[in-house]
């Protein structure tokens, strides 16, 4: 092992520790139960080189925006490595819908009737049923995907009709502005819906999400460093 190479492990190493810390750190003033909050390292455009890092040093649950570039990445990692989780946490065309049900083992962005139903046929094809999240748009920004607050009784109906493994509700805020409201939003829609699961929080604000009931993290730049 080069020089260079061990320094990237130990750096890669403490970062994730330095992390891990945070998101505790998070729970306890909270007063949630130490573990409560599933840390998924997004390593969208990060290639194999970038990732091995992390595994080794015991990251297990990673995710991914597009369902092209997960497929060319980590069949090979998850050969070296067993036990590794994927998450597909970017927007999914239907047309993609088997693709992402054979690999990813959670979707976070479950936010139309017809991706519903695409979901659907590809769990009752492949006899795989990956954790299901439904993304709401919190902040009414179409353009980020998830569906409207006021119709998401509806498709929930719908995913659940359609058999669906539904894991709870995934989020994106507004950038630029305080998260905290949009975060309790959620937590309140989930609340209100019977569900416990929680997807919001990326590298600027996951703490904040953690006080307010996040279980799973987003984090990319801040385990990664700034794409290049």
């Amino acid at each position: 092992m080069t020089a260079s190479i061990a320094r990237a492990m130990t750096e890669t190493a403490t970062s994730l520790g330095h992390l891990r810390d945070r998101i505790a750190h998070a729970e306890s003033i909270a007063r949630r139960e130490p573990g409560a909050t599933t840390l998924i390292a997004v390593s969208k455009t990060r290639d194999a080189a970038a990732i091995q890092p992390l595994i080794d040093a015991g990251q297990r649950v990673f995710g991914e925006n597009r369902v092209q570039e997960a497929q060319a990445k980590w069949p090979a990692l998850q050969d070296v490595t067993p036990g590794i989780a994927l998450h597909l946490v970017g927007q999914l065309q239907s047309n993609k819908a088997e693709d992402a049900v054979r690999l990813f083992d959670a979707i976070h962005s479950v936010d139309r009737p017809s991706l519903v139903a695409a979901l659907a046929k590809a769990i009752d094809k492949t006899g795989r049923a990956p954790a299901c999240f439904l993304q709401v748009d919190i902040g009414d920004e179409p353009q980020k995907g998830g569906c409207a607050l006021a119709d998401l009784p509806a498709l929930l109906a719908k995913a659940k009709v359609a058999g669906l493994p539904i894991a709870g509700l995934m989020c994106v805020p507004p950038a630029g502005l305080d998260a905290a409201p949009y975060f309790a939003l959620t937590a309140k829609l989930a609340r209100d819906h019977g569900l416990t699961g929680l997807s919001m929080g990326m590298s600027d604000d996951f703490e904040t999400a953690v006080t307010l009931g996040a279980t799973h993290v987003r984090v990319g730049s801040a385990l990664f460093g700034p794409r290049g």
